[in-house]
C-alpha cells in the first residue's frame, strides 16, 4: 500500500464552551476512531494506534460502494448501536475478533455505522493544511451516505448540543474551529472535546500493588441485602503521591484473607483484600453491560460511611 498510516489529530479536554468565534459542535461518537486508506488499488482500515482493522469491517472497506474517489484517506469513528445509542461494549464485539471466519456472523448481530467527519488526501493531493470548513465540503462531494455511511453533522450551539447529550446520557461532544488545518500527530485547542462525566462515592475492597506502594484499588457498592458488589478498578485521578503513600499504610492495616466482595472482581489474582472502610469519590463515563464503571477516575477519598456507598446514589 503505498499511502503510510499517520497518527490522526485529537481533540484536548475542556470545561469550558467557546462563546465566540467560527466554531461547530459535532456529537462525541462512542466508538473506535478509524482512518480508511484507498490508495487507487487497496483499502485499509486503520486505528488511532495503527492497528490493522479492515477485516473487522468489510462493509466499510467496500470504499466504493461509498465513495468516488481515485485515492483517499477519511477520517471517522465506527460506532454500534444497542437500545438507539452507541455502545462501546457492542463495537469491542467487532474490533476484537481476529479469526475471519466470525466476521459474516457478526455483520448480522452487530452491525456498524461509519461516521465521518474528516477528509485528509483525494486524489493524489494532501488536504491537511486546507480550512477544516473547505475539508467537509470536499468530504460531502465525495462520499455517499447510507445506513452503514453517514457524514457527521455540524451544530452551530456548542451548549444545546452539550445539554442534549446529558439528556441522553451520551459521551459528549466535539468543537471544532472552522479554520482549523489538520494537525497530523497532533493536538490541540483548535479541537476541543467536553465529555460527560458522573460520579459517586464507593468503597474500596482491595488494592493492587507496584512494589511496596497501592497503584489501583478495587471498588464497590453495597446493594438493599447489604451486599459489596465489585464495580471496577481505578488507578488514575487527583491523588498525589503523599496520597498513595497515605493510603498505602492505612491499607496495610486492613488486609484480610478473603475478598469482601460477593461477586469476583477481574484483578483478583492480584489483589490484596482489604476491610471495606475507605470510602472515595470516583468520576466515570458510563456503566458496561457487566455492571463495571467505564473509566473511572479518583477524584478525593472523602469522610463517608461505607454504607452510604450503595446503589441507591445512582
Amino acid at each position: 500500500m503505498e499511502l503510510s498510516p499517520v497518527i490522526p489529530f485529537e481533540p484536548i479536554s475542556t470545561n469550558t464552551l467557546p462563546a465566540s468565534g467560527d466554531w461547530v459542535a459535532q456529537i462525541k461518537w462512542d466508538g473506535v476512531r478509524m482512518l480508511t486508506y484507498f490508495d487507487g488499488k487497496e483499502v485499509r482500515l486503520i486505528n488511532r494506534r495503527l492497528n490493522d482493522r479492515t477485516i473487522q469491517y468489510p462493509e466499510i472497506a467496500d470504499i466504493a460502494s461509498y465513495c468516488k474517489a481515485k485515492s483517499v484517506i477519511l477520517d471517522g469513528e465506527i460506532i454500534a448501536l444497542k437500545d438507539g445509542k452507541p455502545s462501546f461494549h457492542e463495537i469491542m464485539r467487532r474490533d476484537g475478533v481476529r479469526n475471519s471466519k466470525n466476521i459474516p456472523l457478526l455483520i448480522k448481530a452487530v452491525p456498524v455505522v461509519y461516521m465521518i467527519f474528516d477528509i485528509l488526501f483525494l486524489d493524489g493531493e494532501w488536504l491537511v493544511d486546507k480550512p477544516l470548513q473547505e475539508r467537509q465540503q470536499l468530504l460531502s462531494r465525495v462520499v455517499s451516505t447510507s445506513e452503514t455511511i453517514q457524514l457527521v453533522a455540524n451544530h452551530a450551539d456548542p451548549d444545546s448540543l452539550y445539554a442534549v447529550m446529558e439528556q441522553h446520557d451520551m459521551e459528549g461532544i466535539v468543537i471544532k474551529d472552522l479554520h482549523s488545518k489538520y494537525q497530523l500527530n497532533g493536538k490541540d485547542k483548535r479541537w476541543m472535546k467536553k465529555k460527560i462525566i458522573h460520579d459517586l462515592i464507593a468503597v474500596v475492597g482491595g488494592v493492587t500493588k507496584r512494589g511496596n506502594l497501592v497503584n489501583a484499588i478495587l471498588l464497590g457498592l453495597y446493594d438493599d441485602s447489604g451486599e459489596l458488589w465489585y464495580i471496577g478498578h481505578a488507578g488514575t485521578g487527583k491523588l498525589t503521591q503523599n496520597d498513595w503513600r497515605s493510603l498505602t499504610e492505612a491499607t496495610n492495616a486492613m488486609v484480610l484473607e478473603k475478598k469482601p466482595f460477593r461477586n469476583t472482581p477481574e484483578r483478583s489474582k492480584e489483589a490484596i483484600w482489604i476491610q471495606p472502610l475507605i470510602t472515595v469519590k470516583i468520576n466515570y463515563m458510563a456503566w458496561t453491560r457487566d455492571r463495571n464503571l467505564r473509566q473511572p477516575s479518583i477524584q478525593s477519598v472523602v469522610s463517608v460511611s461505607p454504607q452510604e456507598c450503595n446503589f441507591s446514589q445512582l
